[in-house]
């Protein structure tokens, strides 16, 4: 399209008048953005690779059978060592629960993957407590042989409270962003930091006390792990790394941990064939089955 010279003097006109600093920087500011970018270290080597081979699918299944190990050293292994500390049959044991540590990272990762793509957040939440209710009748049984034990809940609490800290973290920050837009001139960048990160700390801080007043597995610790994983949420192998530094606050046995980074290296972000809710049902179901085990290893007298 040619803009005759007539319409282009028109369209300076209708144009506020500026100073030449005003026009020096403004033309200084459009310069090359893009080229002058800052971006972490790590950007290239460690965002999100669409080439990768693992779909969501994939992770969810090595978590799902690292975590049964884990629960098979924790629930029939100990009961069969009837509190002995040596042998091959110890040696095991710590085997199991040492594969066992890869699980909790990736349902972190996991989690925090579906809050961003998931249609509402609201029954993504509502989802998460639902199992949490179902599952811990069939995780005390597993664990402490009893039908309720109070100071012990399962996973899904933990996961639950941080999805709620982090869902909270995601809608203040679209509206503070929101705020910041048509209040830009008003307050400095300064102060928008000062702010997000007051509330952020607050978030974090009612999430941990929360999980520690509820006895949930991994307590605070996992609250923090869901958090660190959500704040780096656009490089997934530092964000499961310091996951991973997090959770061995709880253990130092959670330095295996550390093997979740292989398999969310090689995540693609996409979905993946799988059951709807399968990988939910999975954790009370086989809970209720290890406690059927144990009755009837019992049974047995062993």
């Amino acid at each position: 399209m040619i803009i005759s010279s007539k319409d282009r003097d028109n369209k300076k006109s209708e144009e506020p008048n500026k100073t030449l600093s005003e026009k020096l920087f403004h033309n200084l500011c459009q310069v090359n953005l893009q080229r002058f970018a800052w971006h972490p270290p790590f950007y290239g080597a460690f965002s999100l690779n669409p080439a990768n081979p693992f779909p969501a699918s994939v992770l969810k299944w090595i978590a799902l059978l690292t975590m049964l190990i884990d629960h098979l050293g924790a629930s029939t292994l100990k009961f069969l060592l009837h509190g002995a500390k040596e042998g091959t049959l110890y040696n095991i044991y710590d085997v199991f629960r040492d594969i066992g540590r890869i699980a909790f990272p990736i349902y972190i990762f996991m989690l925090v993957e579906g809050m961003q793509h998931t249609h509402s957040k609201k029954r993504y939440l509502l989802r998460m407590g639902l199992f949490a209710l179902i599952s811990e009748v069939p995780f005390d049984l597993a664990f402490f042989r009893i039908p309720f034990h109070w100071h012990a809940q399962n996973v899904f609490f933990t996961l639950f409270i941080g999805l709620a800290v982090i869902c909270a973290m995601d809608s203040f920050e679209k509206e503070l962003a929101s705020f910041r837009k048509g209040h830009g001139k008003d307050l400095s960048p300064l102060a928008f930091r000062f702010y997000r990160f007051f509330l952020y700390a607050a978030l974090i801080t009612l999430g941990c006390c929360l999980a520690v007043l509820l006895y949930t597995d991994y307590n605070c610790v996992g609250v923090l792990a869901i958090c660190a994983v959500y704040l780096l949420r656009r490089y997934p192998v530092p964000a499961a790394a310091l996951c991973c530094l997090t959770l061995l606050l709880s253990s130092g046995r959670e330095f295996f941990s550390l093997g979740s980074l292989i398999p969310i290296s090689l995540y693609n972000g996409k979905r993946g064939r799988q059951p709807k809710y399968f990988f939910y049902a999975f954790y009370p179901v086989h809970l209720f089955l290890l406690w059927c085990v144990y009755l009837l290893l019992r049974s047995q007298g062993l």
